[in-house]
Parts: C-alpha cells; structure tokens; sequence
C-alpha cells in the first residue's frame, strides 16, 4: 500500500501531540521530515517522535524532493505565505485553521492553488472526520428530528499566557479565529448552505488586544445559529442541534480523545436514545482521507471554497461587532 510522505513545518504543539502521531499510525502516510526555527529544536522533535530527518529552516525541507506533502501548523499569519511556499515547491499541503487571517488572504492562496491544479489543498478542520459528526449529519440528512431550526455551540478554555501566540492580535489570535471558526464551519455545516446574515458581539477584556470573548448569531434560510467561543473562561464545549422533532447533544464535539467513545444524544418526540461511538482519532481520519484524495487524483474532502466561505463568515463578524449591526454574507 502506497504511503503519502510528509513533512511538517514546525514543531508546533498541536503537530508534536495530535497531528504527527496520528499520520505516524494512519494507514496511508508516514511522517518522513520536519522542521523548526533551529537545529537543535528540529533535532530534537525528531528524536522524541522518531522522525528521520530535521531541518533548521522551512525552506530546507520544501527542497526535499522525497516529499510529498506539507502540515502547516505554523501561527495564524503564516498559514498562506509558507502554504504557498509550500504549493510552489510541488507539495501537497494540508494547512491548520482558520487557514488565513481574512478573506483576502485566502483569496491569495486560492489563486496560487487555482495554478497548480495537480496539487491538493485542504484546511484542517478534523472535526468532521470524526464519526461522532458524521453519524450527527446523517441523522439530521434523514430527517430523524425534523427540520433544523437552531443551533447552538459553546468552545471555551482558559489562556492567561500573555505570550501565547492565541493572544498575539498581529498574529491572528483572539477566541473567533481559535475556536469561533469551529462553531461557524458546524453550523454551515449541518445547515449544509450558507447563512444570510450575521450579527457579532465581542466583549472587551482588559490587557488583552485580541476579542476574548465572542458570541454571534447566523441567520440561515431556514432557521439559526448561535454561539458563544471564548479563552478566558472555564473549559467547556458542547453542540446542540433542535428539530421540529427532535435534538441532538454532542457533549465533546471538537476534541475527543481518539482512545475513548463518545456520545450523542438524540430526543425525538420525547424519547431519548444515546448513541455510542467507537474510539476513532479524527486527526488520523483527516490525514487518511487527504492522502486518499490524492492517490486516487480526487479533489479533497473539504475545498478551499469552504474555507473561503468561512473565513467571510469570520470577517463579517467582526466587521458586526465593530458596528453593532447585522452584515449581510454575499
């Protein structure tokens, strides 16, 4: 069976502890390089996770013809300059999200993209892997609650780190781009179309120049969404989806562990029914299903036209809480 190789850039965290050794175990790629802002740093990631080669700079491993695809898990404002760095050494690059700053940036690497047809590029939304959202899409599909009406998603955790990169606003920190980006892409995602019209609230937090605490409000064709992300406040996560008749809970929808089950809950008319599933690492599916796309010359599972879409949805947001006034989405 063929193996994608791939190389990271960085030694970032969400790549040493998630990413890595979920393609490290996949079925489909092997991590083969990685790279960091020194030697010694590349030197020794690669011994603690078994990589076989380390470079001191990005560009030294984009000169490495034996590989076959980028991670970029590099802070918010590199994803599309070493993503397009990335495309034009010939690799395939699956990037973190949210895969820009705005919506011009993406529009950027979209055009790079658009010259290179021969290569895929996805944004790393893991989430919908997962079978836990997979079974929730279905259920929704099927009409198992009747017809979706609102949304709500609650992501919070507590960062206090003043030099963390999450709270650096020049670098695209801030509690929209970090984890608000995930309630906006479940929502289109379930709704399965874009909304209408948004209206965004975010609350000032002193010594911090990055939006802490966000909520905001989609309008879709047929119902709404709500949410609220935050990153100074207790660790909480959960989604809940109504129906005409019925709902859906998913108590840990962004990042369970990939050793243990998880639960949905559905109500239909009253009755309730947990849904158990199976151990399943959504890192590890990501990285399967962007290397099937390539071996089998597809388009990826997630286009870059999504992330686009999501991305306008982001802007919009904070263009209404700047405004306090709803934005239209064209």
């Amino acid at each position: 069976m063929p193996k994608l190789r791939w190389g990271v850039l960085s030694s970032a965290k969400i790549g040493r502890t998630k990413v890595i050794p979920a393609i490290q175990t996949s079925l489909l790629g092997e991590v083969v390089a990685i790279a960091s802002r020194t030697q010694a740093s590349a030197d020794q990631t690669a011994k603690e996770l078994g990589v076989e080669r380390a470079y001191a700079s990005y560009e030294e491993l984009l000169a490495d013809p034996d590989i076959d695809a980028i991670y970029n898990p590099l802070p918010n404002h590199l994803h599309v300059p070493w993503s397009i760095k990335a495309i034009e050494a010939g690799k395939h690059v699956l990037c973190e999200k949210p895969i820009g700053l705005n919506t011009a940036d993406v529009e950027k690497l979209i055009a790079v993209a658009q010259q290179h047809p021969q290569l895929n590029v996805m944004e790393a939304f893991m989430y919908r892997f997962h079978p836990q959202w997979q079974a929730a899409k279905n259920l929704v599909r099927e009409g198992s609650i009747g017809q979706v009406r609102s949304i709500h998603s609650h992501f919070a955790y507590n960062n206090r780190e003043l030099d963390n990169i999450r709270n650096n606003a020049d670098w695209g920190g801030g509690a929209l781009m970090d984890i608000g980006c995930y309630c906006i892409s479940l929502s289109r995602f379930i709704y399965d179309e874009e909304p209408l019209r948004v209206l965004g609230q975010i609350t000032p937090y002193a010594g911090y120049d990055v939006d802490c605490f966000v909520t905001g409000i989609m309008e879709f064709a047929d119902g709404n969404a709500t949410f609220t992300a935050t990153t100074k406040s207790e660790g909480q996560q959960y989604v809940e989806i109504h129906g005409e008749h019925g709902s859906i809970l998913i108590p840990l929808p962004f990042n369970p562990n990939g050793d243990t089950t998880t639960h949905i809950i559905v109500k239909h008319e009253g009755v309730r029914e947990e849904i158990v599933q199976p151990p399943s690492d959504h890192y590890r599916n990501m990285a399967d299903a962007f290397a099937q796309s390539i071996f089998a010359k597809e388009s990826v599972p997630t286009p870059l036209s999504d992330a686009l879409a999501n991305m306008k949805i982001i802007d919009a947001i904070f263009a209404s809480a700047k405004n306090s006034e709803w934005v239209a989405i064209e």
